[in-house]
């Protein structure tokens, strides 16, 4: 896939990070952001509703095209994105092979989920 032309980065993101934090019982994690937000190219990449362990489930696919920068690059599948009010999981990471100034995230989230 090309790396994204400036028009196209018209989403912006941003990055959450993990972290442990005792609640009195036990330890918990939550999420913080991380970083500034940044502009990025959002490619969906498919939608899915399933039935498993008669559990209904829904789910969003989608790449998304960053600059690399000083958060890009120490982003892994332990963080979050979020993008218009959706948390999406990061399931992978990869340079752009025809333009090493970028990244891909490829993430998912659950939509069923508030």
């Amino acid at each position: 896939m090309a790396a994204p032309r400036p028009g196209q980065m018209i989403e912006v993101v941003q990055f959450r990070r993990a972290t442990s934090v005792h609640d009195g019982i036990s330890e918990v994690e939550t999420f913080a952001d991380f970083g500034t937000a940044q502009r990025a190219r959002k490619i969906d990449a498919s939608d899915a509703e399933r039935w498993q362990a008669a559990e209904v489930s829904a789910s969003l696919s989608a790449r998304f095209q960053l600059r690399r920068n000083e958060v890009t690059e120490v982003v892994t599948s332990r963080d979050r994105l979020t993008c218009r009010g959706i948390d999406y999981e990061i399931t992978g990471k990869r340079e752009m092979v025809d333009d090493l100034r970028f990244f891909e995230f490829s993430t998912v989230a659950r939509i069923d989920r508030t």
